[in-house]
């Protein structure tokens, strides 16, 4: 039977808590952390890393289907492939009762899909980077293997998060709090480091560390912190790498954090959001980013792209959905006037198959476009759009490596070392204006 007191190492993390620190010893444990939870920037800020840049990610869970989102209108083989599904092009006849694409400025016979009106507006503003034809070699149509090897950034899908390594790296080692944090009710692998690891909630209400009714020791120094602002060590004498001091410094941490972030996600926004749930992550996501929180990556996520039957109507939705959410977000951004700081990253595990099926969908494809979205990108149509009669069996062939994507995000924006991160070296395509 286990002693009242006999807390461990493994109880603790059995029991929840996304912020723990994992570091044995911290001098000071809690006034570092206290000053940490308001963002000092003698804590967090590191040589050459700009603290003020966010990245925000958005999956399309399921497999978003790329020939129906960037519309190849200008290629007839589009229209043989999908008879009943292919959204027409620009001053074509009414086809299935469906709006024609809408063009994109500077790309020839490609547009996006018709209910992509909300993104197109944004592309207009000089807001899109669309870049075609993203995938990796040797493609795996499995949705969870598929993901994996998006999230870790390697094709044997095996290890860290690709972003948990940005945090390792530029971290020096040392967990932050509130680096990362996804909306949703797991933390994506993407986000987990071998040091650094993610917060994750669905809704602000739910989000509480509960370490206080888990046990009674816990709640004293926190509350003594709450007195004083910051203090000595509450654990007496014992010494700073004791299991009891572990212990008091992760519950800290997350106990701190974890009303933080309750607080700034609660904040009403600045522009009126669509009830969308995509929407309703990046609502609380914009809050927290007015908030001024340390926070330098947010992950949200839409599901049900997996179209395998009766596409046109669900996906469409899905289009809809999208657009006018992450449209919503760009303009709480700019009432904030953080929409300099901020770029959101768009990605689906993979595309679906060329030719439509017998239930009026899509299979399980490959390469797809993914979006760049925010001040700093360099707007536009990248990359050829694949060829619809050069496949590899039935499926699109794709032009740039998702790794490369990644280079240009971590060189570019967030000024990190993309080699050491991701393993490897790609090539930087270069996606954000010079200016960034």
């Amino acid at each position: 039977m286990m002693h009242e007191h006999a807390f461990t190492r493994r109880l603790f993390i059995q029991r929840g808590c996304a912020l723990a620190s994992l570091a044995a010893t911290v001098p000071y444990f809690i006034e570092q952390s206290a000053l940490g939870m308001l963002g000092d920037p003698a804590l967090s800020s590191q040589p050459g890393v700009p603290d003020e840049r966010i990245l925000v990610v958005i999956q399309l869970g399921g497999g978003n289907d790329g020939l129906n989102t960037v519309v190849p209108f200008g290629d007839d083989e589009y229209y043989r492939a999908r008879p009943q599904i292919g959204i027409r092009g620009p001053g074509a006849a009414a086809q299935n009762g469906q709006p024609a694409a809408l063009a994109l400025d500077g790309a020839r016979g490609v547009g996006l899909h018709p209910n992509l009106a909300a993104l197109k507006e944004l592309y207009d503003q000089g807001l899109v980077s669309v870049v075609q034809g993203v995938g990796y070699p040797n493609p795996n149509r499995s949705h969870f293997t598929s993901m994996d090897i998006w999230q870790t950034g390697r094709l044997d899908a095996k290890g860290s998060g690709w972003l948990g390594r940005y945090f390792d790296n530029t971290c020096g080692g040392t967990p932050k709090p509130e680096a990362a944090i996804a909306i949703g009710r797991n933390a994506p692998l993407a986000l987990e480091g071998d040091v650094q690891k993610p917060v994750a909630f669905e809704s602000p209400s739910l989000f509480r560390w509960i370490g206080q009714d888990l046990h009674p020791s816990l709640k004293e120094p926190y509350d003594r912190i709450n007195r004083a602002g910051a203090a000595a060590s509450p654990t007496g004498a014992s010494e700073p790498d004791s299991q009891k001091s572990f212990l008091m410094r992760t519950a800290l941490d997350a106990q701190l954090s974890s009303d933080r972030i309750r607080a700034a996600a609660a904040k009403d926004p600045l522009v009126p959001y669509p009830q969308h749930p995509l929407a309703n992550q990046l609502k609380m996501i914009g809050a927290m980013i007015r908030d001024g929180m340390p926070t330098r990556v947010y992950y949200a996520s839409m599901g049900g792209f997996d179209t395998h039957g009766s596409q046109l109507g669900t996906h469409g939705n899905l289009m809809k959905q999208f657009a006018e959410s992450v449209q919503a977000f760009q303009r709480d951004l700019k009432e904030q006037r953080n929409d300099a700081r901020v770029t959101t990253m768009v990605f689906s595990e993979f595309g679906r198959r060329v030719k439509q099926n017998a239930s009026g969908g899509t299979d399980h494809g490959t390469a797809a476009p993914m979006f760049l979205i925010g001040a700093g990108v360099k707007p536009g149509v990248f990359g050829n759009h694949p060829s619809l009669v050069d496949l590899d069996q039935g499926d699109l062939k794709y032009g740039i490596d998702f790794r490369c994507v990644y280079a240009s995000v971590l060189e570019d924006w967030m000024k990190a070392p993309s080699e050491k991160i991701l393993r490897a070296r790609f090539a930087n395509p270069h996606l954000f204006a010079a200016k960034a």
